[in-house]
């Protein structure tokens, strides 16, 4: 007879969930409020000529680029095995399931932003889960092939950038110009459907370079999560020695790696010949440091230090999906204009690290504030009443 999918709520898992929807958007408040490549090429906006601002994006790419996302996906491939259940009807509310969050997601990308990570999120929870079957190192294999498949055309294409002459910018190299860029900002600041088009079409080209390019990633640490869970990891299965191994390596070796690749870019004024390198230093090392990250968070929580601080986290991470859609919202309201604020290019990173900080100050504050009196997030509340077809409870009075 089948059984239902489990019920349990491990708290660590919503801990690092929390831990990882908040860092998401120290990376993501670049792309919202100036050009997109002003990530990788910070001198193009944000008043990169002052040392502040310079700081932060070392900060930004060492501690949190590609980090935090990391989690996001390996905490979606636990969650495909927690949630399952087996029989017939725990995989067809799956599917059900992805094919919400992919209509919620092509919404959010061709409406909001462009940015969005539900679209590929939800296609590859499609793919992965026919591999929950597979034993845990069988997992680990394929993961880190995807991983590696997927690493490999990053730096392939950043050496190809590094082909361009001297005298051109890696930002012109991809066809980035001063007059190209200040037509994005002036598109953005008129308004909210000003805008529309331009957001339209980077989102058809972000989705395709996320599953073509980037998909190999995304699916394997899903894989990765999936085999972590299973192992004990990311259920405080480990032992306190072993977490202590894996937070002293781990997270040194990362910084180490991530830092030196932020430096690099640095010094050598984002030089293109050199973009190949520092690409494959931040690949490796974020998945390093990641690693770390979660080690860290499940030693916290297996000794119940900062037991107030992780019971905010974990608050936080059972309404990952509502934060982090309603990031977007604030993030819109902020930087695209008319019926927004209009601030888009003209908050330099200083200002954008206040609004992130602004923002967890908001998120960590709400989500316990809601789940006192709700169940479920709202969109949490939403997603699984259309998974099952009909309207779930969300009082915790009804």
């Amino acid at each position: 007879m089948p059984t239902a999918p489990r019920a349990t709520r491990f708290e660590c898992l919503d801990t690092l969930r929390g831990v990882a929807v908040l860092g998401i958007l120290m990376v993501n408040v670049q792309f919202f409020s100036m050009s997109y490549v002003a990530a990788d090429f910070p001198y193009i906006q944000g008043g990169f000529d002052q040392p502040a601002n310079q700081a932060v994006w070392w900060i930004t790419q060492t501690f949190f680029a590609s980090k935090f996302i990391t989690l996001f996906s390996a905490m979606f491939g636990a969650g495909i095995i927690l949630m399952l259940g087996t029989g017939d009807a725990a995989h067809r509310r799956h599917w059900r399931r992805m094919s919400w969050l992919l209509m919620f997601g092509m919404i959010h990308a061709y409406i909001f932003w462009y940015g969005d990570i539900l679209v590929p999120y939800a296609l590859a929870g499609m793919v992965v889960v026919t591999a929950r079957r597979m034993t845990p190192m069988g997992q680990v294999g394929l993961g880190l092939g995807l991983i590696a498949f997927t690493g490999l055309l990053m730096v392939s294409g950043a050496a190809i950038v590094g082909l361009v002459g001297e005298d051109t910018t890696g930002a012109e190299a991809m066809g980035h110009t001063p007059e190209s860029i200040a037509n994005v900002t002036a598109l953005y600041q008129a308004g909210f459907f000003d805008r529309l088009p331009y957001n339209m079409g980077t989102a058809l080209i972000a989705q395709l370079m996320q599953l073509v390019v980037f998909g190999g990633r995304i699916a394997g640490v899903m894989l990765l999560g999936m085999a972590l869970f299973r192992l004990g990891f990311l259920t405080l299965g480990w032992s306190r020695e072993r977490y202590l191994r894996a937070v002293a390596i781990a997270i040194p070796t990362g910084l180490l790696m991530c830092g030196w690749s932020a430096t690099q870019g640095l010094v050598s004024n984002f030089d293109p010949a050199s973009a190949w390198l520092t690409t494959l230093a931040q690949y490796v090392g974020s998945l390093v440091l990641a690693f770390g990250y979660a080690a860290l968070v499940m030693l916290i929580c297996q000794s119940g230090w900062l037991r107030g601080v992780t019971n905010l986290l974990a608050q936080c991470g059972r309404m990952a999906f509502t934060n982090y859609l309603t990031q977007t919202l604030l993030m819109t309201f902020i930087f695209v204009g008319m019926p927004g604020l209009g601030l888009f290019g003209e908050v330099d990173r200083v200002g954008q690290l206040i609004i992130v900080l602004a923002v967890w100050g908001i998120q960590l504050v709400w989500s316990p504030l809601w789940l006192a009196r709700y169940r479920y997030g709202p969109l949490e509340w939403a997603w699984r009443s259309l998974t099952y077809g009909r309207q779930l409870p969300l009082s915790r009075s009804s």
